[in-house]
């Protein structure tokens, strides 16, 4: 028997996901405007996967179990922003601070993990292990090498763009709300992308060490 709480429950929650999926395609569809695709076709198969993300993504939202508010309306994460970026100390000493604890772990596929760019922290996922020469490999950002570097120079010299960084609260609290600092100042947020918005559904906040376990 459904009580009249629980169907109300459901209604607002059937309303909250619509608004969601509406904020997202708004989002997207202005993306997809902006971009120049090489074919006609490359832009077809975009907006036809686009339906399936975009519901993923507002279920997701809804449904995460995390420490975060969210914001209806802009299908976005809100939190409160530190005055200096949360990655400044963890890159003083990046040896101790975190390649140390990415070896400490037995890295696991799916495992969300954050990177600092020049203004912001991002999320991606390690998709593929390397143990024989301790590297791992992530979805957009590719290889980060867990071997001993002199300076953060020689990370830049392997290619990558971005600086692996220690999950921790306010780290990741940054990722996904899209919190920004330039010379040492706050500056207006950005939107994470879809892709991202579901990586910060997929966060185990009670242990950073581990992907979330799926039913599926």
């Amino acid at each position: 028997m459904v009580t009249q709480s629980l169907l109300w429950q459901s209604e607002q929650q059937s309303s909250d996901f619509a608004e969601l999926c509406n904020a997202l395609y708004e989002r997207e569809l202005s993306i997809l405007a902006m971009n120049e695709f090489v074919s006609v076709a490359a832009l077809q198969g975009r907006v036809k996967s686009l339906p399936h993300y975009v519901k993923s993504a507002a279920h997701a939202l809804l449904n995460a179990d995390t420490p975060l508010d969210l914001d209806i309306q802009n299908a976005s994460w809100s939190a409160k922003q530190t005055q200096v970026m949360p990655s400044t100390r963890q890159l003083l000493d990046y040896q101790a601070n975190v390649l140390t604890w990415y070896k400490a772990q037995k890295l696991a596929h799916g495992l969300v993990v954050p990177i600092a760019t020049e203004n912001c922290i991002v999320l991606d996922c390690i998709d593929r292990v390397d143990t024989e020469k301790q590297r791992f490999r992530t979805n957009v950002y590719g290889w980060f090498s867990l071997t001993e570097s002199k300076n953060l120079a020689e990370l830049k010299i392997q290619g990558n763009t971005g600086y692996l960084l220690k999950p921790s609260k306010k780290v990741m609290t940054a990722a996904c709300v899209g919190h920004c600092w330039k010379n040492s100042r706050k500056v207006q947020p950005i939107i994470p992308s879809l892709r991202e918005l579901l990586l910060s559904c997929a966060i185990n906040w009670r242990n950073f060490k581990q992907p979330i376990v799926t039913n599926n």
